[in-house]
């Protein structure tokens, strides 16, 4: 015959298992809904990323955008092109959301506010061969 208080060790030892159990069960759906997460994370960047670069694509050739088109020359990267008018040189950089400048781009952009720009000349010649 069992007794009240050996039942109540029994329950209690059963309940401690089964909470083992289901904290084991918990951490595991926690470590593979974390990867799933991270995996969303990344495949939402890469989709933003793609979309920010076939978006500036077209940018020179929308309606609002204040410069002739046909003046435009994509470089792609570091910045997205060179906007040629008949008084100045414009680099241009498209984003798209909220994107903003790398640190590469914000460098390019300091250096030209600072006028550090030139003109350079390379010739090949027949002594430089």
């Amino acid at each position: 015959m069992i007794t009240l208080p050996a039942l109540l060790v029994y329950a209690v030892l059963l309940l401690f298992v089964v909470a083992i159990f289901l904290l084991r069960q918990l951490r595991r759906d926690h470590i593979r809904l974390q990867s799933e997460l991270e995996s969303l994370r990344f495949a939402k960047q890469s989709q933003s990323t793609k979309y920010g670069k076939l978006s500036e694509q077209f940018m020179p050739f929308l309606d609002h955008y204040p410069y002739n088109p046909q003046s435009f020359r994509f470089i792609g990267t570091p910045i997205d092109g060179i906007q040629f008018q008949d008084d100045k040189i414009i680099f241009m950089e498209f984003k798209t959301g909220g994107s903003q400048l790398s640190a590469l781009q914000r460098q390019i952009k300091s250096l030209i506010q600072a006028g550090q720009v030139e003109w350079a000349e390379f010739v090949l010649r027949e002594e430089n061969k």
